[in-house]
């Protein structure tokens, strides 16, 4: 026996929590299953008939941001490991941005590991530009790709989790993952300064 598609309703009520989730843990991570279903306009036993609980809601949230993060990762690159790196953290920079806390919440050590998996793609695609950069002679080859590859995932995740604390979060991140990649400040100035389009990029 095939299994029925969810209703329409169903769905709908299933993405109204979402969004009431969103909302509610933007304003405070630590909002209850309480006032998201409220937020809902829902009642939490009505959240219960989608979510077993809360971790399960914020769960789904990370996946459902994931697949953003994972679109960005698979947009053309160019010859450059180091140009493609720089553009990577500011866009994905960006893209956490919009939902700041949420992104928090997603890098905690509570959900760490399913938005490890999540992001299954990004994390592809960073190696391969690490090995490309690494063969190139661009970025640092005084460790394995793969090694460098998590440093600067766990940078960028720092610099996510703490990003209210600096001025100019986005410059801070992609700075912080060429920094790691092995470029000095210097290579990196240099770097943004020859690409006018990618500083603006950073910026807005």
């Amino acid at each position: 026996m095939t299994s029925r598609a969810p209703r329409a309703d169903a769905r709908a009520n299933r993405e109204t929590i979402l969004l009431a989730a969103r909302e509610a843990l933007t304003q405070d991570p630590r909002a209850s299953i309480d006032l998201i279903a409220r937020t809902a306009g829902l009642t939490r036993r009505a959240l219960y008939g989608h979510f077993d609980d809360r971790a399960a809601l914020i769960d789904e949230l990370i996946v459902s941001g994931a697949e953003r993060f994972n679109a960005i990762a698979e947009e053309s690159t160019t010859e450059d490991a180091r140009l493609d790196l720089a553009r990577l953290a500011s866009r994905l920079w960006h893209a956490a941005a919009h939902v700041q806390l949420i992104a928090a919440i997603a890098l905690d050590e509570e959900h760490v590991a399913s938005t490890a998996s999540a992001l299954a793609p990004v994390r592809r695609i960073l190696l391969e530009m690490v090995r490309r950069g690494q063969r190139d002679d661009a970025l640092r080859t005084d460790m394995d790709a793969a090694t460098l590859a998590r440093l600067i995932e766990e940078t960028a995740r720092a610099v996510v989790s703490r990003a209210p604390e600096f001025d100019d979060a986005g410059s801070v991140a992609v700075r912080a993952v060429l920094s790691i990649a092995g470029l000095s400040w210097r290579e990196s100035d240099e770097l943004l300064q020859a690409h006018p389009d990618l500083v603006q990029e950073i910026e807005r």
